[in-house]
C-alpha cells in the first residue's frame, strides 16, 4: 500500500510515440499532452516536473482537462504550466475543472455506475482557470474548432466540453475534415465512444483524450480494471486505432484513425493512489501517413 500511495504517484513518466497522421510531404510536428493534473496547493514535485517539460520545446501543447483537485489550486496549476503557456496550446475542460472532488467510496469506480455526482459538489473557480490559459494564448476547444499553423503545417483541431458530465455538443462544431489541412485532431477529456465515433467519422486522423487515469489501479499482466467511461479496458491508456463503431466488435479499416488516451499526472486528493500505472505526460511526434511508427 505504501508503494501505491507514497512512491508510484510521484514516479512521473514521459511517454513518447510517433504517429503517422499528417498529409504526405509534411514536416514532423511535436505535440505534448498534459492531462488530469488534479493539482493541490503544495504539490511541488509535480509542479516542477510539469515545468521541466518546457525543455522539450513542443510545437503544440494539448491539455485534456481535470487540472484541479482543490478550491485554491488555480494559481498552483497555472504556475506549474507557466513555461508551457508560452508555447502554442489548446485545452478542454474536465469535470474536475468545474466541481471540487468529494469524499466517496472508491469501490464505486469498480461498478458500472460511472456518473459524476455533480449535485453534491462545490463549484471550482473555472473562469479563473480558463482566463489564466486563454490570456496566455491557449485556445479554448470546449465545443469549438480552431486552426493552428506550426511552421508551414496547418493543424485543424476540434474539441468538446467534458462528455462525462454531458457538456459535450459535437453536433454544434461537426464538419468534414478539410483535405487541405496537414491533419485534423480531435480533443476530448473523457473518451466516450459517441465522441470518438463522431470525430473520426468526420475525418479526424488523431483523437487525444484523458480522464481514465489509465485505470489508476491496474493488475500486472491484466491491465486496467475500469476506464470510468464506456471505453474498453484495453484502450485505457496509450495508443490504439479507432474508427466509427470500434467500441463494438470487429477489426477496423487499414486507414483507421489513431487514438491516444493519457493515464494523466494525478488523481483526486481523496484517492491519491496508483498501482502499476505511473503518472505521465506524452510527447507525440506526428509524421506523414505511410511512414513506419
Amino acid at each position: 500500500m505504501a508503494w501505491g500511495t507514497l512512491v508510484e504517484p510521484r514516479l512521473f513518466a514521459l511517454r513518447r510515440y510517433t504517429l503517422p497522421v499528417l498529409r504526405a510531404g509534411s514536416l514532423p510536428v511535436r505535440v505534448l499532452q498534459l492531462s488530469d493534473i488534479h493539482m493541490v496547493p503544495g504539490q511541488r514535485a509535480k509542479a516542477e516536473w510539469i515545468r521541466s517539460l518546457a525543455a522539450l520545446e513542443p510545437d503544440l501543447v494539448v491539455n485534456t482537462g481535470d487540472n484541479l483537485s482543490h478550491l485554491e489550486a488555480v494559481p498552483a496549476a497555472l504556475a506549474a504550466m507557466g513555461p508551457l503557456l508560452e508555447r502554442p496550446g489548446v485545452f478542454v475542460m474536465g469535470s474536475n475543472d468545474y466541481h471540487a472532488p468529494v469524499l466517496k467510496n472508491p469501490a464505486r469506480y469498480l461498478t458500472t455506475n460511472h456518473a459524476e455526482i455533480v449535485g453534491r459538489r462545490i463549484a471550482l473557480p473555472t473562469d479563473e482557470l480558463r482566463s489564466g490559459m486563454t490570456e496566455r494564448g491557449w485556445v479554448d476547444l470546449d465545443n469549438a474548432r480552431t486552426s493552428i499553423t506550426v511552421g508551414a503545417e496547418r493543424l485543424d483541431l476540434v474539441g468538446v466540453d467534458d462528455p462525462h458530465i454531458h457538456r459535450d455538443d459535437y453536433a454544434a462544431v461537426s464538419a468534414p475534415a478539410d483535405p487541405t489541412a496537414t491533419t485534423t485532431i480531435g480533443v476530448t477529456h473523457a473518451p466516450y465512444r459517441r465522441v470518438l465515433d463522431a470525430m473520426t467519422g468526420d475525418g479526424a486522423r488523431l483523437v487525444i483524450a484523458g480522464h481514465t487515469h489509465g485505470g489508476q489501479l491496474c493488475v500486472p499482466g491484466y491491465g486496467a480494471l475500469v476506464t470510468n467511461c464506456d471505453l474498453d479496458r484495453r484502450r485505457a491508456k496509450g495508443v490504439s486505432r479507432w474508427w466509427p463503431g470500434a467500441g463494438r466488435a470487429g477489426s477496423g479499416p487499414d486507414d483507421a484513425a489513431w487514438l491516444h488516451v493519457s493515464a494523466g499526472l494525478g488523481a483526486s486528493r481523496f484517492a491519491p493512489v496508483r498501482f502499476a500505472c505511473r503518472p505521465e505526460a506524452t510527447l507525440m511526434t506526428l509524421v506523414p501517413e505511410g511512414l513506419d511508427r
